[in-house]
């Protein structure tokens, strides 16, 4: 009886917060497309703010570098990230709880304290080698250190809920390292690398502060170029490329859900391989 009562003010408040997350993309999504240059009036639907971006060398410039720094960040990230979770599973207990805590601290830390160390470091280091000048190296090379924890983790969450005798089992059947990495581990991990590479681009491509603090003059990525053009004000333009962002993001994680669906279902429908005597 009680859980019934609460049932129409637990709904409330999930419409509620649904309002107060997805309200705002759904405003920037709609001025996107506003006829005139106003933030505040909508005047008649428009592409003009589209097809100004399509000719903006400056945008074209920054989303080409962000790409590349989300895709390859990502997939350095991935491996270094996977190599460091099966380690963690490895020799997981009491002996690597130090090392758990460090994973953790880049992920706790501030971004701000992050960017300012890291510039500190990559500035150091040009002065003494003349290597490391700011630029998209040093930014791949940030964006990596923060995006490893994220992956290390799903990883690890993930050797941790398969069964310990699986291990064993491969082993009785004769296969060799490589073979239990090809036909069980490689499989048994797959969505959660898809996950992994996914959060990792996410991570990396919405990063400002500090790309910010490591970038170069020639390596403004999108959000760099978002903020500059943001402090002249918010217009149409700007909230076109929020809208794109926005429907990139919902692409990645709808491939991202397709993906582990499909395997998740793979697995279930898989034939249960009986022993014969």
């Amino acid at each position: 009886m009680k859980r019934r009562s609460f049932h129409p003010w637990l709904a409330s408040c999930w419409w509620a917060a649904m309002v107060f997350f997805y309200l705002p993309l759904i405003i920037v999504v709609i001025f996107s497309f506003n006829s005139i240059n106003s933030a505040t009036h909508f005047a008649g639907f428009s592409l003009r703010w589209y097809q100004q971006l399509l000719g903006n060398e400056q945008i074209i410039t920054a989303l080409r570098n962000s790409m590349v720094l989300a895709v390859g960040s990502s997939c350095l990230a991935l491996v270094l990230g996977t190599l460091l979770g099966y380690g963690l599973y490895r020799h997981r207990g009491k002996r690597v709880g130090w090392l758990i805590a460090l994973i953790y601290l880049p992920i706790v830390m501030p971004d701000v304290v992050f960017g300012i160390a890291d510039m500190s470091f990559f500035v150091r280091l040009n002065s003494w080698t003349g290597l490391f000048a700011p630029g998209l190296t040093t930014m791949l090379l940030a964006h990596v250190t923060f995006q490893i924890p994220f992956v290390a983790l799903l990883i690890y969450s993930r050797f941790v809920g398969l069964d310990p005798t699986l291990f064993d089992a491969a082993k009785d059947l004769y296969a060799n390292p490589w073979k239990r990495m090809q036909l069980f581990i490689l499989p048994s991990l797959k969505p959660s690398l898809v996950a992994g590479f996914f959060l990792a681009f996410t991570l990396s491509f919405d990063d400002f502060v500090i790309s910010f603090f490591t970038s170069g003059p020639e390596s403004v990525t999108l959000p760099i170029y978002i903020w500059g053009a943001i402090r002249r004000g918010v217009s149409p333009e700007i909230n076109a490329i929020g809208a794109l962002m926005i429907g990139g993001g919902l692409l990645a994680a709808l491939g991202s859900m397709v993906v582990t669906l499909r395997v998740q279902r793979r697995q279930a429908e898989r034939p249960l391989v009986k022993a014969t005597p």
